[in-house]
């Protein structure tokens, strides 16, 4: 497996390498037992090297391993210093064998820990699995190491061992120049036991439970934005009204979910079919809307703004910046791991496809001249679901609005910098993946994508069921088909049979780490499907018949995940020009199974990369994350990740929580955090700002 490089200050990671690097003698783990062979390098081989213990690396840079005497316990502490490093890392690890790899037990987690001195902040503790099917390959980054003088001890749990994982290997890469000096490795299980919970609710126990709130919508959502202050914006522009539209009778509402209040925002121009997303600061980026709907007379069909606006949440105000180099009605927005956004697709003003590529400076706050951004002039269609990859490529995964997909596989990786597209093969029948979802599933440390369903509007074919699986590490990432969306019901009770599926398919990252399938149609804007399911991203697995909403949601319908917990389901558009203005809301099974755990205080909520941070929580917990917040229309957002936090448990109640160095796998911006305990069950979300 290759593994990619960083962005700016980098990040080790990615690859099957040929491989590394020590562990430790096979045996059982249980608590209290230190798992790592020769855990102060004292045994050597015939060679002088520490026994079960390899090193490995890539890229230009220089790298010298050497025994010193300056250990922490014992006679001897290795250490490695690298110089010249642009590109790469380089790697002292456990020997990937029966002999030196420790055995691990699926869904247990380990405490790993280990001294060390270091002159580069450019170290972390790497982690690789051996899968009984695939072989050994890239785990997870688990912490970055501060630079210090003087030996520091850290500690840090891993998450639960996948399925199908009967060993780990891990240990420190240097990604930049410096040396690092580490002695006295120490890893332990210490899986928290499930304490069971009890659910009294029945059915809904295993299946969860819909609400529908008893009040009306007061605007036609088809946009919905999570906010950072835990409201949501719900926008309709002219809501697909050619009749609003011709009286200019634009409107957005914020919703409140702790008062179940609505308030009326004043919105100044149509951003019916908009793209928007998060900015660094916690304000919202909209951009393009609707100039015109089709003339009676053929002359032309849907026309693109120009225009771009920011919304405050704090505010609640729309302010303009300036226009775009082009109109994109039904663009990508794609927030970049600097925090710049880049925009795709849609149609210009004159009704044609958009193959300009836009870019908005975060810095400058504001959108670049067309000449100042790279431009292959190529096509994304509508819509395209454009995804950030760890080493600051783009994913396009396959997934658009209105018809055909991209001429070609279908898929493709776009490199910015180096302003190349390369076609991603094996996605299953691109002409249908029309308001299919794609989704980067938990933790995005693994860099794996799904795409849900799909038709095509114009054929108007069945929907289908099928998914597509890739992971993005590969060094030549590909499709492979995932298992068949379940089966629902039809508005008139009627059972789907064969290879019937949906478009207009929800998916929501859940805290729990599994993602949430809803909502969905069999055809354009018409036979509703009710159906529901849970996939497990370590599994790969569909826990069908899940709770339905009863309310149809198909075109231009969105859910998405509140930081309670639970998931809020708005809008839905028929043939016949109505508008559904219910309103549901989805209690997760997890929600029933206890008591949730609480964050009682965040030390300090504005968060950097690569640092640790301290939570005080008033339960045990397994696992912490970060969930970027919605902002979905149409089947897309492709902003949507959860990140997970490898944690250290201290006494009195508080872990320290790892943060990821990499902006490109946590673009900057408020996220919510969540904390999840062995049920299962997830806290309430805390906001915090990463920077």
């Amino acid at each position: 497996m290759q593994r990619t490089s960083r962005h700016k200050a980098g990040l080790a990671y990615l690859a099957m390498f040929s491989l590394l690097a020590l562990m430790l003698a096979a045996r059982p783990a249980w608590a209290g037992t230190n798992l790592v062979a020769n855990p102060g390098f004292e045994q050597l081989d015939s060679t002088g090297f520490p026994v079960c213990w390899e090193k490995s690396g890539w890229g230009n840079g220089t790298v010298a391993y050497s025994r010193t005497t300056a250990a922490h316990g014992g006679s001897t502490a290795m250490s490695i210093t690298v110089t010249g490093v642009t590109t790469g890392d380089d790697k002292l690890l456990m020997t990937e064998n029966a002999s030196c790899a420790p055995a691990v037990t699926p869904k247990h987690q380990y405490d790993l820990g280990l001294w060390y001195k270091s002159t580069t902040p450019n170290t972390v503790v790497t982690a690789f699995r051996h899968d009984t099917t695939a072989g050994w390959q890239y785990w997870t980054d688990l912490e970055t190491l501060p630079a210090t003088a003087a030996y520091q001890h850290t500690t840090v749990r891993t998450p639960a061992v996948p399925p199908n994982t009967d060993r780990i290997s891990w240990g420190a890469t240097v990604y930049g120049t410096g040396t690092l000096v580490t002695d006295d490795y120490t890893m332990q299980d210490t899986t928290v036991p499930v304490t069971g919970g009890t659910c009294t609710a029945g059915a809904a126990c295993t299946t969860g439970s819909w609400q529908v709130l008893p009040f009306l919508n007061p605007v036609r959502s088809m946009h919905a934005i999570v906010l950072h202050n835990g409201k949501v914006l719900l926008m309709a522009g002219s809501g697909n009204d050619p009749m609003a539209f011709a009286a200019g009778t634009f409107s957005s509402a914020v919703y409140d979910p702790a008062s179940g209040k609505f308030t009326q925002i004043a919105t100044p121009t149509d951003m019916f079919c908009s793209g928007h997303v998060q900015l660094p600061d916690g304000r919202v980026l909209i951009m393009s809307g609707t100039k015109a709907y089709p003339a009676a007379d053929g002359s032309h069909g849907y026309e693109g703004l120009t225009s771009s606006y920011i919304f405050d949440p704090v505010a609640q105000t729309y302010t303009r910046v300036n226009d775009m180099n082009d109109g994109h009605w039904y663009p990508s927005a794609t927030e970049m791991g600097d925090g710049d956004v880049m925009t795709f697709g849609g149609l210009k003003a004159d009704s044609s496809g958009s193959v300009t590529a836009e870019l908005f400076s975060n810095a400058q706050q504001k959108w670049l001249a067309s000449s100042q951004v790279n431009q292959t002039w190529s096509y994304f269609g509508l819509y395209p679901a454009m995804i950030l990859m760890q080493d600051g490529r783009l994913f396009y995964s396959g997934s658009h609005v209105f018809g055909n997909g991209t001429p070609g596989t279908g898929a493709s990786i776009y490199n910015y910098q180096a302003n190349t597209i390369t076609p991603v093969p094996g996605l299953q029948s691109k002409d249908t993946r029309d308001q299919s979802m794609s989704v980067m599933l938990p933790p995005a440390q693994d860099q794996r994508v799904m795409v849900m369903g799909g038709g095509n509007i114009y054929t108007n074919v069945d929907a289908g069921r099928q998914t597509d699986l890739i992971d993005l590490k590969a060094a030549s990432p590909a499709y492979q088909p995932g298992p068949l969306l379940p089966q629902g019901t039809m508005s008139n009770g009627a059972k789907e049979t064969g290879a019937q599926g949906k478009m207009y398919v929800s998916s929501v990252l859940l805290p729990d780490g599994k993602v949430f399938e809803t909502g969905g149609g069999l055809h354009n804007r018409t036979d509703p499907v009710f159906e529901a399911s849970m996939f497990d991203p370590t599994t790969n697995t569909f826990t069908p018949g899940m709770a339905t909403d009863p309310i149809p949601r198909s075109y231009h319908s969105a859910s998405f995940l509140l930081p309670d917990g639970r998931v809020m389901s708005v809008g839905d558009n028929p043939g016949d020009g109505s508008f559904n203005m219910h309103v549901s809301v989805y209690t997760p099974p997890y929600l029933l199974h206890g008591a949730q755990p609480k964050i009682t205080s965040v030390a300090n909520p504005m968060w950097s990369y690569g640092s640790s941070q301290k939570v005080t929580v008033d339960s045990p917990i397994v696992r912490a994350e970060l969930i970027r917040p919605a902002a979905v229309t149409h089947s897309s957002d492709p902003n949507q990740r959860f990140v997970d936090l490898p944690l250290t448990v201290n006494s009195g109640g508080s872990v320290n929580l790892n943060v990821t160095s990499n902006p490109n796998l946590a673009p900057p911006g408020y996220y919510m955090l969540f904390v999840v305990n062995a049920n299962g069950v997830p806290s309430v979300a805390q906001w915090v700002h990463l920077m």
